[in-house]
C-alpha cells in the first residue's frame, strides 16, 4: 500500500491516477476499485474522497476546467487588441479539446447526473465570464448580449472541437473558424 498523505495531497494524487485510466482505458474503466488498485490505496482511502463513482468523475472534471481556464487566463493576459485576444481564446480553448481529450470523455460519461449538469452549468458560466473579461474592451454590444453571444461561441466551439478530435478538421483550421466567429459577431471592427 501506498504511503499515508496529507489529505489534500493523496486527493491530488488520486486525481492524477484517476486522469491516466481515463487516458489508458477509458471512461468506462475508471471505477472507484480500479482507482484503488491504480493508486496502491485501500478501497476505503478511495471512497472516503469520492464516495461515487459519479463525485469522483466530477471531480476529475472540475479539475480538468480548473486547469483549462489557468491557461486560457495566463495567455490572454499578455494580448493586445481585439484580434490577437480573439485568436489567443481561439488557440487556447482548442489546445484544451486537443491536450486533454479526457475532458470531453468525461463530460460525456457526467450526462443524466443532476449535480453534474449544475456543476457544468456553474462551470460553463466562469468560462463565459473569462471570455466576457476578456472580450468586454474590444466590444460595443451590451454586457448582456456580450454574455449570450459568448455562450452561443462556445456551442460553436465544442461542436468544432468535436471536429478536431475527430480528425476531421485541423488545429488551425479550427483555430481559424472559431477566431471568426469570435471576431466577426463579438468584437467591433
Amino acid at each position: 500500500m501506498a504511503a499515508r498523505m496529507a489529505k489534500p495531497a493523496r486527493r491530488a494524487q488520486l486525481l492524477d491516477t484517476a486522469l491516466t485510466l481515463v487516458r489508458e482505458r477509458g471512461t468506462d474503466g475508471l471505477t472507484l476499485v480500479t482507482l484503488a488498485d491504480a493508486a496502491d490505496v485501500s478501497r476505503p482511502v478511495v471512497y472516503d474522497h469520492f464516495g461515487t463513482r459519479a463525485a469522483l468523475l466530477l471531480s476529475l472534471y472540475r479539475l480538468m476546467d480548473e486547469q483549462h481556464r489557468a491557461a486560457v487566463a495566463r495567455a490572454i493576459e499578455s494580448t493586445a487588441g481585439a484580434a490577437e485576444t480573439a485568436r489567443v481564446l481561439s488557440r487556447a480553448y482548442f489546445a484544451c479539446a486537443t491536450d486533454l481529450p479526457e475532458f470531453a470523455a468525461v463530460s460525456a460519461a457526467l450526462k443524466g447526473d443532476p449535480e453534474a449538469a449544475a456543476a457544468q452549468h456553474q462551470l460553463l458560466a466562469e468560462y463565459v465570464a473569462l471570455m466576457v473579461a476578456a472580450l468586454t474592451p474590444y466590444s460595443d454590444l451590451t454586457p448582456k448580449a456580450l454574455r449570450l453571444r459568448c455562450v452561443g461561441v462556445l456551442g460553436a466551439a465544442e461542436a468544432i472541437a468535436a471536429e478536431l478530435n475527430h480528425g476531421r478538421v485541423t488545429a488551425p483550421a479550427a483555430v481559424a473558424a472559431l477566431t471568426g466567429l469570435i471576431t466577426g459577431d463579438l468584437l467591433r471592427g
